[in-house]
């Protein structure tokens, strides 16, 4: 009971931290739906193609977070402390390149991605000014990501925690005035919203690097063995992120054929959701954090007690937020919106999402701890059939085929995630993950 305990104390030091820096990295976007909500459908429909299509540009470098965590993580609970800060720094290089390519590509494409989505002319209009601005902050974006994962895999989760308390207030306080124009600022809508996450995350970036300083090793030569270590993390998470949001953009081309109402109604719906996915997250980064750290040890039945207790914490968690979404969802919805058929809507959709939280909040930390694992491979599959085996399939059916209401294609994402569920807790039972060598 002893051992328990103290592996209870330890998830909840790394997972509360990591749980609020989630929060305010979700506050940005949240915050962004939030403030042009005064503006109505079209505005908050515009706001959530932007970060839609940005979102799944990020998606695209995932895996160089992920891997830096796991990499990271193993190496330093091994005490090879030089290699770990050796790894660190290969992989921001890295980062750098690529955001760059990337934020290129995306301003090339945000328009016909947009086109080809169904956005209708007047959201078209008001989204592609404010993407193209988060798309240039993208490189700012993914170094946050990548310095944040460097600090958790030592285990030190408050850092990205105090950079994200920064980085919020300075947004919130300058997306105001910059979206209305008060207090002197200039009126630049939903570019004021874009600027002010460019600036702020800017800042955020440098403090963490600046945390980074002792970590980071320069090495004598190019560690080959390094990036493929992390490659072959990486690359299986950047390919399930991918899975995942190539349906995603399919599953709201679906809820888009129902109109812009049904659309903002999915969009606040889910920035509300996103609240519960922040002890999952926490919890899923301690339980990757810990089982690579003991995995980097050879302690392998610690870190099985690290996963389970990360589990249960997690689903008491989610299940009173579902709690919360199923009898509260008018009241939530009228805090993002005035607009009466949105709050409609967004209530069925809320009680809908407030059934998944266990099933979500199981996927995501067992996810967590195959990946401490460096099992990233089989999460990639897993993805592939729970949202283009059964969520898809179902929606095209319920939206498309039988024309019914949006409410059915909003349960398909309910048979997703259970599905996903059950074969991460029979992979993790099998404990094939045991076999899987990360570090050399």
């Amino acid at each position: 009971m002893a051992a328990i305990a103290r592996i209870r104390k330890s998830v909840l030091n790394l997972a509360l931290p990591v749980t609020v820096s989630t929060l305010l990295q979700r506050a940005e976007g949240i915050a962004a739906v939030f403030l042009v909500g005064g503006l109505g459908a079209g505005p908050i429909a515009a706001v959530g193609l932007g970060q839609l299509l940005a979102f799944i540009g990020i998606t695209l470098l995932s895996g160089l977070s992920v891997g830096t965590n796991v990499l990271v993580a193993q190496l330093w609970g091994a005490r090879r402390t030089k290699d770990a800060g050796e790894a660190a720094l290969h992989l921001i290089g890295l980062s750098l390149i690529a955001s760059a390519v990337l934020a290129l590509l995306g301003l090339m494409i945000n328009q016909p991605a947009m086109t080809a989505l169904g956005a209708q002319t007047d959201v078209l209009a008001q989204a592609i000014p404010y993407s193209n601005v988060i798309f240039l902050v993208i490189p700012i974006t993914i170094l946050i990501q990548v310095l944040s994962s460097i600090l958790q895999g030592t285990g030190d989760t408050k850092t990205p925690m105090y950079a994200m308390i920064g980085v919020n207030a300075l947004h919130v306080l300058m997306a105001y005035p910059l979206i209305y124009g008060k207090w002197g600022a200039p009126n630049w809508g939903l570019q004021g919203a874009a600027f002010a996450v460019g600036v702020a995350e800017s800042l955020g970036a440098a403090y963490l690097l600046w945390s980074c300083r002792t970590i980071l090793k320069r090495p004598k030569t190019l560690r080959l063995d390094l990036i493929r270590s992390a490659w072959h993390i990486g690359a299986p998470v950047s390919g399930e992120r991918v899975v995942q949001q190539a349906g995603v953009m399919l599953y709201t081309k679906i809820v888009l054929f129902y109109g812009t109402v049904s659309y903002a109604a999915h969009q606040v719906g889910l920035s509300i959701e996103s609240f519960s996915f922040l002890p999952g997250y926490g919890f899923a980064i301690a339980a990757a954090t810990m089982v690579g750290q003991s995995i980097g040890a050879g302690k392998y039945v610690r870190a099985k007690m690290e996963n389970w207790e990360a589990n249960r914490l997690a689903a008491m968690g989610m299940a009173a937020m579902g709690v919360v979404f199923f009898f509260f969802p008018y009241a939530l919805m009228r805090g993002f919106t005035q607009d009466e058929a949105v709050i409609e809507l967004g209530t069925q959709f809320l009680r809908i999402v407030a059934m998944l939280q266990i099933p979500l909040a199981l996927t995501m930390v067992l996810a967590g701890s195959l990946r401490g694992a460096g099992d990233t491979r089989f999460i990639m599959w897993t993805t592939t059939v729970g949202m283009w085996g059964i969520r898809v399939p179902l929606a095209l059916i319920f939206g498309v085929w039988l024309e019914l209401g949006v409410y059915y294609v909003w349960t398909a994402m309910i048979a997703d995630w259970t599905v996903r569920m059950a074969l991460l807790l029979w992979r993790y039972q099998s404990e094939r993950w045991r076999a899987i060598q990360v570090i050399r």
